[in-house]
């Protein structure tokens, strides 16, 4: 079936909320209908959860921008949303209803004054890959192939509100912490704000790869300032397969292993040589070569390390630290899990919690080598987690437990687990002196 294409994108916030507000409706009618039918009571509520989380992508797919980009953020930690929210959102880390030509058109004359076709040998009319923010079209200029991805209107300027609109659907509807939500909301916002500029991602893609460049397997493209602008991005057209297909022709345990370790190191040396990582790690944007090759795509998302938080993030993975109560409990502290007018109960529940799921997620760094192909050792971490999430006083806290600024790492080392797990790549996750 054809894809359908989206002629036009609401843009102020009256229309913006018009649409949010239209979905709480159509969710109020979903639990009118779910609890009239003669289900059991487990059927029931995956029923209507995969039908809200159909209405709520629905929505955010139409809003674009900001608001898909939470929902591609929160399908890739699976643990933060139930089963049916997590499956349906993972469609925004690869596609969403494409703009139409019309609109395509009307972005280049706005910022770089010409047509495509003025601009281009040859400018795909459809898009090759629509996602959250933007849209890629394929285009050649002397013979040389090139991606061209254009933002959609407005979302720069939606960012805050869309925020504002999402956050009481994640509360409300998704049961999450309203102390959590509030504080991620202001580093969202920050990180979005990062990922609208086009110009800027075009610097950071070329840093990154100048500063990686004598990595063996990595491919980087090349960027194309006079045909970029604040909202338009040209650069290298590479070749590869998204991972799905690329494990679908069943490669070697072999190449698994040798494109996994290629993952793990590029990842290893951004955080602890870098110190600034591609904080956006999901499958759509990689592609994989049978020639044990990665290309590396969208550097829009880049988190800076300072030193306090590369100091205490990777003090909470020390196996000294996580085993020692007395190093370890001013840590909690100072990142705020524990508060200082938590009671003694509190904070020996909190406590155990987080030494629980700390100790399972620091494993592949306690080992020379690690297999992500272990089944087991990923049900342990959904399982800990959801026994986590299953916390009243932690559900119900009113203040937000965790440090905000950890949240894009949180990101980048669930997303690259997952690409690693997906692979069932066996690595050497032991530092290289």
């Amino acid at each position: 079936m054809a894809q359908k294409i989206q002629t036009s994108i609401p843009t102020t916030k009256v229309s913006r909320a018009m649409r949010i507000t239209r979905t709480g409706l159509s969710i109020g009618k979903n639990y009118v209908k779910h609890y009239a039918k003669k289900l059991t009571t487990a059927d029931k509520k995956t029923s209507l959860q995969e039908d809200n989380a159909s209405d709520i992508y629905d929505t955010l797919s139409e809003l674009k921008g900001s608001a898909l980009k939470i929902a591609q953020m929160m399908s890739m930690d699976q643990n933060i949303l139930p089963e049916p929210y997590a499956n349906k959102f993972q469609q925004a880390q690869y596609s969403a209803p494409p703009l139409s030509y019309p609109l395509v058109i009307r972005t280049f004359k706005k910022y770089l004054k010409k047509s495509p076709f003025e601009l281009f040998e040859t400018f795909s009319r459809e898009s090759m890959h629509a996602a959250s923010i933007g849209q890629v079209h394929l285009a050649t200029v002397k013979g040389k192939k090139l991606a061209v991805k254009i933002q959609y209107p407005g979302v720069a300027e939606s960012i805050e509100s869309d925020i504002n609109m999402v956050r009481p659907l994640a509360i409300r509807f998704l049961g999450l912490n309203k102390e959590m939500v509030n504080d991620y909301s202001i580093e969202v916002k920050d990180m979005l704000l990062q990922e609208t500029d086009y110009l800027q991602e075009l610097k950071q893609g070329q840093t990154i790869a100048e500063l990686c460049k004598d990595f063996k397997g990595l491919q980087f493209p090349k960027y194309y300032p006079e045909f970029s602008a604040k909202h338009i991005l040209t650069m290298e057209w590479l070749e590869g397969k998204h991972l799905k297909q690329f494990i679908d022709e069943n490669p070697s345990q072999e190449i698994r292993n040798q494109i996994g370790q290629i993952l793990w190191d590029f990842f290893d040396y951004q955080m602890h040589v870098l110190k600034q990582v591609h904080a956006d790690p999901h499958p759509g944007n990689f592609l994989f070569h049978d020639d044990e090759k990665v290309g590396v795509i969208d550097f829009g998302c880049v988190k800076k390390i300072s030193p306090q938080l590369y100091e205490d993030y990777f003090a909470l993975i020390d196996i000294s630290v996580i085993s020692d109560k007395q190093k370890i409990m001013p840590l909690l502290f100072k990142l705020n899990y524990l508060h200082k007018d938590d009671n003694s109960e509190l904070r020996k529940i909190l406590y155990d919690a987080f030494i629980t799921v700390t100790s399972i997620l620091s494993e592949p760094f306690q080992n020379s080598t690690f297999d992500f192909g272990n089944e087991e050792y990923f049900r342990k971490i959904y399982e800990s987690s959801q026994k986590l999430s299953e916390i009243k006083e932690l559900r119900n806290s009113k203040k937000h437990r965790g440090y905000r600024e950890s949240l894009y790492l949180n990101r980048t080392y669930f997303g690259l687990y997952s690409l690693l797990g997906e692979l069932k790549a066996n690595i050497r996750t032991a530092k290289q002196m």
